[in-house]
């Protein structure tokens, strides 16, 4: 889980995608986007989130909820300067190709629906090109053997 630009609460490599208004608390958000990943998808077994996320009331509750490992990837408090942080880099490799995408590379919508098609719009933009990048080598490799 985590925020995109503020407004975003979104699950990598899933469904559900919610915008959010930017005073609402990302734990709050988290629970909204985790009952309707659940409600989709029943087959999670663990999520990792970033600091924004952690509080024992709110691990417990997915605990209960959803019988389900929850994990906060932070930074320890003990390390100075920068540190490479476990499943981090999924999360900020997917806003990056996302930022990538001129209508989200700013915040320029004013509607929660429009931004939250957009980021659709991109999402499918990228599964696209790896479906047809992945069959033109399959086609490619076919012909090489005939």
């Amino acid at each position: 889980l985590r925020s995109f630009r503020k407004n975003f609460a979104l699950i990598i490599d899933k469904l559900p995608l919610i915008k959010k208004e930017s005073y609402i608390y990302d734990g709050h958000a988290a629970r909204q986007v985790l009952t309707t990943l659940f409600s989709i998808v029943d087959s999670v077994k663990k999520i990792w989130a970033d600091g924004g996320y952690r509080g024992e009331k709110f691990i417990q509750w997915v605990k209960e909820q959803f019988d389900c490992i929850f994990e906060v990837v932070e930074k320890k408090k003990t390390d100075k300067g920068f540190q490479v942080l476990p499943r981090r880099w999924v999360v900020e490799r997917t806003f990056a190709w996302l930022g990538r995408s001129r209508r989200l590379s700013k915040d320029y919508e004013r509607k929660p629906t429009s931004s939250t098609g957009h980021v659709y719009m991109a999402s499918i933009r990228l599964m696209l090109r790896r479906i047809c990048k992945e069959r033109v080598l399959l086609q490619g490799a076919a012909l090489e053997a005939a």
